[in-house]
């Protein structure tokens, strides 16, 4: 009864070994191998080898072993790729598909050996055996040439080896049973850190109801709501009831992960024994100028695996929240790489927070999570989940170039007369779809191409491993990992896939692998978890989000009431403006510009207009400094199409400063300054958007309308009019942001008059005013007068009542 009540946790054999047995440099020169070994893991090469082994041999056999401790238990656990059990004779197979001449493979690796070694101790305990033969089977993807290694091991062999193994890991087991019982004890009596918003209540129970049963939830909940706390405080209390051991908050942009870090900082304020890490890109950790991970170019490379258990068992003891900044302190103290030490200390914490892509790009995402065959009882929180659509479609896409084929040909020709060949001959190959394609056009297959390019990978692998360093390295580097991105996108082609070569403007020619509907991929993702709350203030229509992100319609959603009194908002829809590309003409660009002078000339303030395209934008900032230079009383900037963080933060700054003139900020609709951008108060007291927001037409929207019209006649919802309304919806939300917050929302667009499109708006949108050029500077003047009249009568009120 006593073992049962014992905490229990668990570690897959990959995570055990990979983390007890490294050590030495860090060097991505030779990482190809063991990069690709992951990522093909349990892959169709190793039921290929399963299917011939004949009948004796058991495919895929789970194994666990339970190792007892006084206070607690380790649960290792894992699958062995095959096992061959005869009277005679026992065989523990370790199943590995890489792309590498097997020629250059001289004995096995020593994490995949460890793996086996393992299997072979849990099954001997288990079965009651004497010992085992340990195999490694390396084949090659390509050829599907085979080597095996072999190793026999006596049970007592085995034992001992063992149990150095998880001597090492115990002082680790300890830390986090500790450190789960504090938390949980903290979490039993946190209570959320504010008085609840209207709605917020409602909000935080249906998370914490959803996580309970297992299932997926969809949230839309307007700007202001505080989603962040509401999603992350039940989420928080559901891992202190045991319904989930591992949190990660999911974001697309920067500056949402800093709200999440300060949420998490609010609930440890009011007790909660919680660690969180912020994952960041190595380009922003690494302290070199650009990243050379390995021990020649980079002294924090160089012996790395040596300290940096010291360095993560010494941050995980004095820190809870745990930046980007403690990152590099701590980094620098013991000499380590702090990308690779921000992706270990996530081991050890309770909560993650980072980019979408660390959990659902094929090659980005953390694969002690999320490879073939680990699961675990995670909890995801995608925010700003609207913005998961393209980025999923974008991850899960590949594309090659025909003219990088000759452009690496060049590079490496004079170092390999075979691999510029079978350069060649890819080029060949690509040269011949080109003929054959006017614009774009859609193929039934490439299989024959992607064997070429197979053959190519095959070769460079070696040849990339043999020559660290030559002239334009990075180049065919960067080449070297396009060509994977595309096969193992290759691997995954459906029925929610097209095939397409287009001929560019500029000539260029390429053959892309388009993911159209990524819901299957993100699940394979998803379904690693307990549950997943998807969450934005623009998940509209519902169904669109469910399909593209799940796959599932009959998952849970709510709708999160505003609770922001509506007097403080004006919506006005321009009836007698168009942003259709048949209307786009000096006449209309100067009534635009009228639309926008008169309603900024209603008040004194900071106003953002969101314009349809970057040349509208210049259209705009031609004309509209004439159109309002008759007062002189309105300052203009405009955003420029490529911006760097500095060029970025003095765009905002222009909303903080005192001044006697309106300001107005001219943006392009779905830029970076159509959401995740927090402009309080006065700093932003209106925003005028021109147009619907429909992208723009190309062979890849055609694609995307066509796909669904077939399936849903549904083609222009599901490729424009949705991603084109989720775009106005996020521009309107930059202006009520809080409690305090007064302003103007203007739709200048016919269009928004359609019901196609009112059926679209969020509930709060259920009144606004029908407005014309000439009437809308009245419309928006007795908005002002009658906020500053109720604000009189609230003044007059304070003052009797204080009396």
């Amino acid at each position: 009864m006593e073992k049962e009540e014992k905490k229990i946790l668990s570690i897959s054999v990959r995570n055990l070994v990979e983390f007890v047995l490294r050590s030495g440099d860090l060097d991505n020169r030779h990482s190809f191998t063991a990069e690709k070994n992951a990522m093909l893991e349990g892959g169709r090469i190793h039921r290929k080898i399963q299917r011939r082994m004949g009948a004796d041999y058991k495919a895929e056999v789970t194994l666990k072993h339970v190792v007892e401790e006084d206070q607690f238990q380790i649960l290792v656990e894992g699958r062995a790729d095959g096992i061959i059990d005869r009277p005679d004779e026992l065989i523990i197979d370790e199943i590995k598909g890489i792309y590498m001449d097997l020629s250059y493979l001289e004995e096995p690796f020593s994490v995949h050996l460890a793996q086996a070694m393992c299997y072979g101790y849990f099954y001997c305990f288990d079965k009651q055996k004497n010992g085992a033969v340990i195999q490694m089977t390396y084949c090659n993807i390509e050829t599907e040439e085979i080597r095996r290694f072999q190793t026999e091991k006596t049970f007592e062999e085995l034992e001992i080896w063992f149990q150095g193994l998880i001597h090492e890991y115990v002082k680790w087991a300890r830390y986090l049973y500790s450190h789960g019982i504090r938390r949980d004890e903290s979490i039993r009596d946190l209570e959320f850190p504010y008085p609840y918003r209207q709605g917020q209540r409602e909000l935080a129970v249906s998370v914490f109801r959803s996580i309970k049963r297992k299932r997926n939830l969809f949230i839309q909940a307007p700007t202001g709501i505080g989603k962040t706390l509401s999603t992350a405080f039940p989420a928080v209390k559901a891992i202190g009831e045991g319904l989930g051991d591992k949190l990660f908050y999911l974001t697309a942009k920067t500056i949402t992960r800093g709200v999440a870090e300060e949420s998490f900082d609010i609930l440890r304020e009011k007790g909660l024994y919680f660690s969180t890490v912020t994952i960041t890109a190595k380009e922003k950790l690494c302290f070199l100028e650009k990243p050379e991970c390995n021990p020649d170019a980079c002294p924090y490379a160089k012996g790395h695996f040596d300290r940096v258990g010291d360095c993560i068992y010494d941050i995980i003891h004095k820190e809870f929240g745990i930046t980007r900044e403690v990152i590099l302190r701590y980094a620098g103290e013991y000499r380590v790489c702090p990308f690779e030490l921000c992706l270990d200390i996530s081991n050890w914490v309770d909560g993650v927070i980072c980019d979408y892509n660390y959990v659902f790009d094929p090659d980005v995402r953390l694969k002690r999570y999320f490879s073939e065959g680990i699961t675990g009882d995670y909890l995801f929180l995608v925010d700003e989940a609207h913005n998961l659509v393209p980025r999923a479609r974008e991850m899960y896409s590949a594309t090659i170039w025909k003219e990088d084929f000759l452009l690496i040909k060049k590079v490496i020709k004079p170092m390999d007369e075979k691999i510029s060949r079978l350069l060649d001959r890819c080029n060949k190959e690509l040269l011949e779809m080109k003929r054959q394609c006017e614009s774009f056009r859609i193929l039934e297959d490439v299989r024959f191409f992607v064997t070429s390019v197979m053959t190519l990978f095959g070769e460079m692998e070696p040849f990339m491993e043999k020559n660290p360093e030559f002239g334009d390295r990075d180049l065919v580097l960067d080449f070297f990992f396009a060509l994977r991105q595309f096969l193992n996108i290759y691997d995954r082609l459906d029925d929610n896939y097209r095939i397409y070569t287009e001929l560019m403007g500029d000539g260029r020619f390429m053959l892309r692998l388009f993911c159209i509907n990524p819901s299957k991929n993100l699940q394979e993702c998803l379904n690693k978890g307990n549950s997943t709350i998807f969450f934005s203030a623009t998940l509209l229509p519902v169904s669109y989000y469910k399909e593209l992100l799940s796959g599932d319609q009959e998952e849970y959603a709510v709708y999160a009431h505003s609770p922001f009194d509506q007097k403080n908002r004006l919506l006005m829809i321009g009836t007698d403006v168009s942003s259709r590309y048949t209307r786009r003409n000096r006449n209309e660009y100067r009534k635009v510009a009228d639309y926008i002078s008169n309603i900024v000339s209603a008040r004194k303030g900071n106003y953002l207009v969101f314009l349809p395209s970057y040349q509208y934008l210049r259209e705009m900032e031609a004309i509209l400094p004439e159109r309002i230079s008759q007062d002189g009383t309105i300052t203009c900037a405009a955003q420029a199409s490529h911006m760097n963080e500095q060029d970025r933060e003095e765009f905002l700054m222009e909303f903080s400063r005192e001044r006697e003139d309106s300001f107005v900020g001219l943006c392009v609709m779905g830029g970076v300054f159509s959401e995740g951008i927090d402009l309080k108060e006065e700093r932003l007291i209106g925003v005028i958007i021109v147009g619907t927001g429909l992208p723009m037409v190309c062979t890849e929207q055609e694609i995307l309308k066509d796909y669904f019209e077939e399936r849903s006649s549904k083609g222009f919802d599901y490729a424009y009019q949705y991603p084109g309304m989720n775009k106005v919806m996020q521009a309107a939300g930059r202006v009520i942001r809080t409690v305090k917050d007064e302003g103007i929302i203007a739709l200048l667009d016919e269009r928004f008059l359609r019901p196609d499109y009112q059926v679209l708006f969020p509930r709060e949108w259920d009144s606004f005013y029908e407005v014309k050029l000439k009437n809308v500077k009245e419309v928006a003047g007795h908005f002002w007068d009658s906020r500053h009249e109720e604000e009189k009568s609230d003044g007059i009120h304070t003052e009797i009542t204080t009396i």
